[in-house]
């Protein structure tokens, strides 16, 4: 049986993995620990699915939504679980035909706009 005290520490843990940082308490303090406790702790853990094949649907989920906060946040956490450029490129790209042009368009232009923060913090 899950305790929540063991689906917290479950999740607190996956995040990290996921993120490579600690979850940040936002304006919702409820909503982060119901994603921590049960996205993380619960659903993220799960059986049959490596981290980083949850990370690419994740990905592909909020690419597809055009949540751009998200899909920021995805591309970020892709990338620290060792995924390529290229191949979140080719993820977005694939998108194309499932969610439309647009849905590809904007994936392509928040990808871009994050890797190149990213070779800027490296520059400084």
């Amino acid at each position: 049986m899950n305790q929540p005290a063991d689906r917290r520490e479950r999740g607190e843990a996956m995040f990290q993995q996921v993120f490579g940082r600690e979850p940040r308490p936002g304006s919702y303090p409820e909503f982060l620990q119901l994603t921590i406790d049960h996205l993380f702790g619960e659903i993220w853990t799960r059986p049959h699915l490596s981290v980083e094949e949850r990370e690419l649907v994740a990905l592909t989920a909020v690419a597809l939504a055009r949540t751009d906060w998200e899909l920021r946040g995805h591309i970020g956490a892709a990338l620290h679980l060792g995924m390529s450029r290229e191949k979140i490129i080719e993820v977005i790209i694939q998108l194309a035909y499932y969610g439309g042009w647009p849905v590809a368009n904007n994936g392509l232009r928040v990808a871009q706009e994050v890797f190149a923060e990213l070779d800027a913090d490296h520059e400084q």
